[in-house]
């Protein structure tokens, strides 16, 4: 499988059509408004909601500052059935915040996931409804984040220390739901690298209803590592979480972690039923429609041309109800990455001058500068 595949265009041979007006937001139907506004999945491996396996076989993990809806909508064109994940969202920003500001989306970013940090069962019982009725597939609770803002909530990896008390999380979230609610978590805690630790951890959750887990195959260092020397400095151990699949043969478990190649998830799927690109999707979206093509080659992607222009058009619907442009481009920064002329697309969609005094046809200008031909 290469790393690297050009957009595809529309053919006669797809086994069914889109047009740029089937990807753009409406305007007039907000995401709370059509709360029950999924797409059609076949029986869930957990029997809830019209979900498949399939649909986690290519995930887009949750990132803080990444993984807002702009970039999540980028991700559908270029990926059509990858599924997206919102940021973490805590329990208190929903109890106290602005519902509307944390939870709308578009409804063209189905099949997408509702991260959320906390750990007072209630309280996450609370959020899951919420973002049921609010139209989410999928409720992930995050126990995997290692920051010390995190830490001091008492959520996030530090919650791998009490499966007792995930477990009450994750029932009261099923209780209150009937959709698929999900762990992500780490491998371990700080300098235990133990496979009875993890595999002790999931037991519990499982035990709970779980059966969806996504897996940073690496160590939670609590103590003396900043959430970015997290995703790199403890070791990656793929070996401990394929173990996991052999001890919970039906559940579903998810890689992330390490992923930054075509290559490397095609071979991770040989021994999980998911893969889960963080930072290899903001850096290089374009490997999401490779991986899509590997994966769904039935489905024919949107050519170029078109994704610039519905993007571009996108972008003006989100202008006008008052989102700055800078916020909307950001993730399209990385997606023509060792693409000849990448740096000029680059510095034309992060120069905050220029990007306040444009409209949203300077993504089309910034490609044109590209050099890129109609496809």
């Amino acid at each position: 499988m290469p790393d690297k595949m050009p957009f595809h265009d529309l053919s006669p041979r797809c086994s069914f059509s889109m047009s740029t007006n089937d990807f753009l937001p409406n305007a007039d139907l907000a995401a709370s408004e059509a709360p029950d506004a999924r797409g059609t999945f076949c029986v869930s491996t957990d029997g809830r909601n019209r979900q498949s396996a399939d649909d986690w076989r290519l995930c887009v993990a949750p990132m803080i500052d990444v993984t807002d809806r702009h970039t999540r909508y980028l991700h559908r064109l270029i990926a059509p059935r990858a599924r997206v994940y919102t940021e973490m969202i805590t329990t208190g920003a929903l109890l106290h915040g602005d519902l509307a500001r944390h939870l709308d989306f578009n409804p063209q970013e189905h099949p997408v996931a509702l991260q959320l940090g906390g750990s007072d069962p209630a309280d996450l019982a609370h959020g899951a409804r919420l973002g049921a009725r609010w139209g989410y597939d999928e409720i992930n609770l995050n126990c995997g984040c290692p920051s010390e803002r995190v830490q001091k909530g008492a959520f996030g990896a530090c919650l791998m220390a009490d499966p007792g008390l995930v477990a009450d999380c994750v029932k009261a979230m099923r209780d209150a739901v009937d959709i698929p609610v999900t762990v992500k978590h780490r491998l371990g805690l700080d300098y235990d690298t133990s496979y009875g630790f993890v595999r002790d951890f999931v037991g519990t959750v499982y035990d709970a209803g779980c059966r969806i887990f996504v897996v940073h195959a690496r160590n939670a260092v609590l103590k003396g590592l900043s959430p970015k020397d997290n995703r790199d400095v403890p070791p990656l151990r793929y070996d401990d979480a394929a173990r996991l699949k052999v001890d919970f043969p039906d559940a579903l478990v998810i890689l992330n972690g390490g992923l930054t190649s075509a290559a490397m998830c095609e071979s991770a799927l040989r021994n999980f039923d998911g893969v889960m690109l963080g930072r290899a999707a903001w850096h290089d979206p374009a490997l999401l429609g490779t991986l899509s093509d590997a994966l769904w080659p039935e489905l024919v992607r949107i050519g170029e041309t078109q994704l610039i222009e519905t993007f571009t058009a996108y972008a003006a619907v989100q202008m006008s109800q008052g989102v700055p442009l800078h916020i909307i481009v950001r993730g399209l920064l990385g997606l023509f990455a060792g693409r000849k002329g990448a740096r000029i697309w680059r510095q034309k969609l992060s120069d905050s001058k220029l990007l306040r005094r444009s409209a949203a046809t300077l993504i089309i200008d910034a490609w044109r500068e590209l050099g890129s031909t109609p496809a």
